[in-house]
């Protein structure tokens, strides 16, 4: 079987960290290439987080560091859900190897004209390495198939603010432009990421295993459950990961895609539908199917 090259965009925190698990592990795709971005915590931590990560579940993909700060706003991170290095504390090895010598955007162009037409993307941070690339590239958004973003409150409040979901709140001038740029784009938001959770019992589970992936989960999650007190620790990112492997899971409402930038409503966003905008917002996820998938990673 022919593999479809992914591209995986992260701001590697701890959902991150369980997503790159899942894309290395994806059946129909190869990842071709990590982008990181800043975002959960500043890029001098996502980026050696996702290195560390990939190494850790045997990703030869290679890592390409991206923006450093949003396109028009300071950095706003949530250091006090992923913890301040964005992996709970969880003490991985130094890795063996370092990033590409091409930025992340120039990366996401270049994989996308050698791949085009044949190439899924999942962005699973704040959008600004991805808009960046577009001001670079116009045509981008033609060479994509699939473009899966987790990013924001279509149906439901959001995390941050009334009407805003963090990665999109953190830059709203990029996510503005990636909406108006054309992409087939699945914009799987917190109307469906708050339905797919890793709760206490089956985290607890986790006690004695000795796999990578299930090791990996259990020890990113441990300061959630331990330090932070939650009964459930949101699979936001996995989700968006495998919804571009198995679109099937989530059944969205197609349409234009906008988000707000002024100061009152910022980040939030809407979508207006109509058959032919090249959108589509999750509203509703198939939870059971979701969860076997990603109770298969926890059980190698």
């Amino acid at each position: 079987m022919t593999l479809t090259p992914l591209v995986v965009d992260v701001d590697t925190g701890v959902d991150d960290a369980m997503a790159l698990a899942l894309a290395a592990r994806l059946e129909g795709h190869e990842l071709v290439a990590v982008t990181t971005v800043a975002g959960n915590v500043p890029l001098e931590y996502t980026t050696p987080n996702t290195l560390k990560v990939l190494e850790w579940v045997g990703s030869p993909a290679p890592v390409y560091r991206g923006m450093s700060a949003p396109l028009a706003r300071p950095l706003v991170s949530a250091g006090h859900v992923h913890g301040d290095d964005g992996i709970g504390g969880w003490e991985l090895p130094d890795p063996s190897t370092g990033t590409g010598d091409m930025t992340a955007p120039e990366a996401i162009i270049r994989l996308a004209r050698e791949h085009a037409g044949n190439i899924d993307f999942a962005f699973v941070g704040p959008l600004t390495n991805l808009a960046v690339a577009v001001l670079l590239e116009p045509e981008l958004p033609r060479m994509v198939s699939h473009l899966a973003i987790m990013g924001g409150a279509f149906f439901k409040p959001g995390n941050v603010t009334a009407d805003a979901e963090f990665n999109i709140y953190v830059d709203p001038e990029a996510a503005a432009l990636v909406a108006d740029a054309g992409f087939n784009a699945t914009w799987v938001g917190l109307d469906v990421t708050h339905q797919t959770v890793l709760d206490r019992d089956t985290w607890a589970s986790l006690a004695d295993a000795d796999a990578r992936d299930a090791v990996l989960v259990r020890e990113v999650c441990r300061a959630s459950f331990e330090k932070r007190g939650v009964e459930q620790v949101h699979l936001h990112d996995p989700l968006a990961v495998v919804v571009v492997e198995r679109p099937s899971l989530i059944d969205g409402i197609p349409g234009e895609i906008s988000v707000d930038v002024g100061a009152h409503r910022r980040g939030r966003t809407r979508v207006s539908p109509h058959v032919n905008g090249t959108g589509q917002a999750a509203q509703s996820v198939k939870v059971a199917e979701f969860q076997a998938l990603f109770r298969g990673l926890l059980e190698g």
